[in-house]
């Protein structure tokens, strides 16, 4: 059975959620597909605890917390989650897009939203024969539960934001912990850097620049030192748990077969419509790209918005679609039952 929508989003990260509150707004339902088994993309999965602080009026939140706000505020325009499943063919029909998924789902779309991130990604992992079956234990790629690594012997490799951030966060409450980073600058934010270096002063952390994993140490099946390589020697730093942030490889995987103009792993579109190179399908977020763009949520935020007008006309051609602001919206007084006098 063939599933009618007039919008289907691909990619349930923050610009995917956005989407379905700014075409709710319009009247438009949609449906959300995303190759992870729950809603919140690279926030969820990789970053749930990390502190966000460029949300317009919220001072702080963390990943999670916002990706459970926008799923409040998707909420009252009941989207259609298809989760686990990865989009593998789009073409062109009459009334816009056929669309399939890799759980065997058919979609006939009037427009088509692409808000991946940077694709289908996955961290980059560390290539050691051990660390495979370590993964999800004794080593992660994002920390699940912090207050684990309490008084533990903890080794972050990395040298970007998550590594700094997470090393901040953890040496206070851990028995020690060494950052390892392959360089001898970091690539992370300096702010965080000098926090680092001030633990690192005050005897509460390690840093070893210039410095490599060469080999991880186990004792039967439990790991026990990472084998670090230094411009001067070889050492064993004792370790309960080894994170890594070594970033991540993007793919665009069956994207990159649907006809888009595609630059550096990122899809072209204007930035009147965000609309890519075939009418009816729109890029919003990190895989969009433009002269100036940021890669930030709240300017994926503001493509939302644009791409749902702009996809209203498409799905009531010839209709004017008047700009409505949400104090005086009677979809969102309707969806909340508030009353006329009460708004």
């Amino acid at each position: 059975m063939t599933i009618q929508t007039d919008a289907l989003i691909v990619g349930a990260g923050p610009c995917g959620l956005f989407q379905i509150f700014e075409l709710g707004l319009l009247g438009i339902k949609a449906d959300i597909v995303d190759s992870l088994p729950h809603p919140g993309g690279q926030c969820a999965e990789l970053y749930p605890d990390k502190p966000i602080y460029d949300i317009p009026a919220v001072p702080v939140c963390t990943g999670q917390e916002l990706v459970d706000n926008l799923l409040k505020q998707a909420e009252p325009f009941s989207p259609t989650f298809h989760l686990g499943e990865q989009v593998s063919e789009v073409s062109a029909v009459d009334g816009g897009f056929a669309v399939r998924t890799s759980a065997g789902k058919d979609f006939l779309a009037k427009t088509v939203f692409i808000a991946g991130g940077v694709g289908s990604f996955t961290p980059r992992k560390l290539r050691f024969p051990e660390a495979e079956a370590l993964e999800g234990g004794q080593l992660d790629y994002r920390v699940r539960n912090p207050g684990q690594f309490a008084d533990k012997r903890v080794v972050v490799l990395g040298g970007g934001d998550s590594a700094l951030d997470w090393a901040v966060a953890l040496a206070p409450q851990a028995a020690s912990l060494t950052l390892v980073h392959r360089r001898d600058e970091f690539r992370g934010a300096e702010a965080t850097a000098a926090q680092l270096r001030a633990l690192s002063d005050a005897g509460q952390a390690e840093i070893l620049l210039n410095a490599k994993p060469k080999g991880l140490v186990l004792d039967g099946d439990r790991l026990a030192a990472v084998q670090v390589q230094s411009d001067t020697d070889l050492q064993e730093l004792p370790c309960d748990y080894l994170l890594v942030f070594y970033g991540l490889a993007p793919k665009l995987g069956p994207i990159a077969d649907w006809g888009l103009t595609i630059s550096k792993k990122m899809i072209m579109v204007d930035t009147a419509e965000f609309q890519t190179n075939v009418p009816g399908i729109f890029a919003i977020g990190d895989i969009a790209d433009y002269p100036g763009k940021k890669k930030l949520i709240l300017s994926g935020f503001h493509e939302a918005a644009l791409a749902a007008f702009a996809a209203k006309a498409i799905i009531e051609p010839g209709k004017k679609v008047p700009l409505q602001y949400t104090t005086t919206s009677p979809i969102m007084h309707q969806r909340l039952g508030v009353e006329e006098s009460d708004a």
